[in-house]
């Protein structure tokens, strides 16, 4: 499925990927890991985990329940999850220098409605596996955009986004140092 880009507003790829790098290396050095295909592996897995724990969420794909999704701020705090790990990710095969997304960020749809939700995250379930199967520079490009036009199909802003990302990103290192 081929998106429609607008410009919003610009995304600081640099420091976001230097915030991660810092969380990661806390991450390995408290846990006496080096950086191995294994981790790479591990990580996919964790961002299918946390793109599931979104969907749970939003409730998007639970066509046989009126229940509501859940808080929009639960929501958000499971997307900058995710956001974490695809950070990683970029982190972990050294393509924070080399990735080009445009460099800027969809505006917010203001939420589209279930069935668009559910094909925008099919869609993103699809880029992860295909970065799973070939981790190349284009499959991460396209699945960080899969992650961003998830941000705008949810109606996250950029400085939303920005926002929640560095609050969880100071509580994951509060985590490590209390021995999460």
């Amino acid at each position: 499925m081929e998106w429609e880009c607008t410009v919003m507003s610009q995304i600081d790829l640099p420091s976001l990927f230097s915030l991660q790098a810092k969380l990661d290396r806390k991450i390995m050095e408290s846990h006496h890991l080096g950086e191995t295909e294994d981790i790479v592996r591990a990580k996919v897995l964790a961002l299918y985990v946390e793109l599931g724990e979104l969907a749970n969420e939003t409730r998007c794909f639970k066509y046989w329940s009126v229940k509501p999704p859940s808080a929009r701020q639960e929501i958000l705090e499971e997307y900058v999850d995710a956001l974490h790990f695809v950070l990683s990710l970029g982190l972990s095969l050294n393509y924070q220098n080399g990735i080009n997304i445009e460099n800027s960020l969809l505006e917010p749809d203001h939420g589209l409605h279930r069935e668009e939700q559910v094909k925008v995250f099919t869609n993103l379930f699809h880029q992860v596996a295909l970065f799973a199967q070939e981790s190349s520079l284009a499959n991460y490009q396209r699945l960080f955009q899969g992650l961003i036009q998830l941000g705008q199909a949810l109606g996250f802003s950029w400085q939303e986004i920005e926002q929640a990302y560095l609050e969880k990103n100071k509580v994951n290192h509060q985590r490590q140092e209390e021995g999460y």
